[in-house]
């Protein structure tokens, strides 16, 4: 766990408030998986079209915002042919809490 990179993540508005859309994707987003082919699933996880729709930013901004959160251990990303989807990492979300519980 990198903490410096997790505090630097999460040290934007916006980015927190991703992480804070992605806890219930269905309450904050139209439904997903439209490009995902079927027989596959990447449950929970958000098209960075849609994120950027909601954030009302520029898609290379969000994309760059997704990707340092992605780095950081806070989401979870699934490529389908052109189209990317993110999710939380509640693997690593919890590692954060139990980190912050024991260590700070």
């Amino acid at each position: 766990m990198d903490i410096l990179l997790i505090a630097k993540a999460l040290s934007n508005e916006t980015r927190l408030n991703i992480l804070t859309w992605l806890k219930h994707p269905e309450e904050n987003f139209p439904p997903q998986e439209l490009h995902i082919p079927d027989g596959q699933s990447f449950e929970g996880g958000v098209c960075v079209g849609s994120i950027t729709d909601k954030a009302g930013i520029s898609q290379s901004t969000v994309s760059s915002y997704l990707e340092l959160m992605r780095r950081a251990g806070l989401l979870e990303s699934g490529r389908y042919g052109k189209w990317t989807y993110y999710r939380r990492n509640e693997k690593g979300l919890q590692e954060l809490a139990e980190y912050i519980k024991t260590q700070l």
